[in-house]
């Protein structure tokens, strides 16, 4: 396990607790930089953010209907969804093929415990995430990779596992640390994507008070979680996208603030929004 500050950082890359971070620059020439530690994703508008300002005013009802989308009334519902399709199916092939920033950094970390801390930091403290309790959830955090012995050996389970039940579990357990359902859908989501766990989604795992799940009731037009899972299976086998694409996608359609999470504007896969488009009829 690594060594943990009182600033649940790793105690080599905080800035306040390492000697290296706090001696004067003229004694840290020619070192070797310590990792830097992730950025939340509420970040100054000079660097790269998680979350990027819009306003959002619901479309007026002009005789939409789907199939797909029962709940929908107004055809810029459907067009937002498939653009925000496009943009949530682009992020993951953008974190799939190296992305950038922590996550970047989190991949190609020298030590899987270094990578694995990193993400869920990022994860804990980020836009999806209860800023208020980011303190509490990282000690638990770091308390249930503890008693594991690690926290690849918390997330990984058995090995026998498949990606989708190691996915399955890794949820569940993250829910009890206090976790928030978005925060931990996408931790593992990004685990997953670049490399540093062997987990797939085989659903949404909606909730009650998310955004993601708020937003499902309203465009699937039902509440029951069951019919929910089904429905939101469809959509994504229709729209020829992984499942795990609409959970940022529905938590952006009503959000006034646009979640991009860390990746660029430009990542929107524009061959997604054409077949979004076309299943939706839009």
């Amino acid at each position: 396990m690594p060594t943990f500050c009182r600033h649940n950082r790793f105690l080599h890359s905080c800035p306040i607790c390492s000697p290296q971070e706090a001696a004067p620059p003229s004694r840290r020439a020619g070192t070797a930089a310590a990792p830097r530690a992730p950025r939340s994703g509420r970040t100054s508008a000079k660097v790269a953010s998680g979350v990027r300002v819009r306003r959002v005013a619901r479309a007026a009802d002009d005789g939409y209907a789907s199939a797909l989308v029962p709940g929908l009334r107004a055809s810029g519902d459907a067009g937002r969804l498939a653009d925000e399709l496009a943009f949530a199916t682009g992020r993951l092939a953008w974190l799939a093929s190296g992305a950038g920033g922590v996550y970047a950094e989190a991949a190609g970390a020298p030590d899987r415990e270094e990578g694995l801390w990193l993400v869920a930091e990022a994860a804990v403290l980020g836009p999806r995430a209860d800023a208020e309790d980011a303190e509490r959830v990282l000690a638990a955090y770091r308390a249930w990779a503890g008693r594991a012995g690690g926290q690849a050996a918390a997330l990984d389970g058995e090995a026998a596992w498949t990606p989708e039940r190691r996915f399955d579990r890794a949820f569940e357990r993250l829910g009890s640390l206090g976790l928030a359902r978005g925060a931990r859908y996408d931790l593992l989501v990004v685990l997953g994507r670049v490399g540093l766990l062997d987990a797939r989604p085989a659903s949404l795992h909606f909730g009650d008070r998310d955004d993601t799940s708020l937003a499902a009731k309203r465009v699937f037009g039902i509440g029951d979680r069951f019919v929910l899972d089904r429905r939101a299976a469809d959509l994504a086998a229709e729209a020829g996208v992984p499942i795990e694409a609409l959970d940022l996608a529905l938590a952006n359609l009503d959000a006034e603030e646009h979640m991009t999470l860390g990746a660029p504007d430009d990542v929107a896969d524009d061959e997604v929004r054409a077949r979004a488009a076309a299943a939706l009829g839009v």
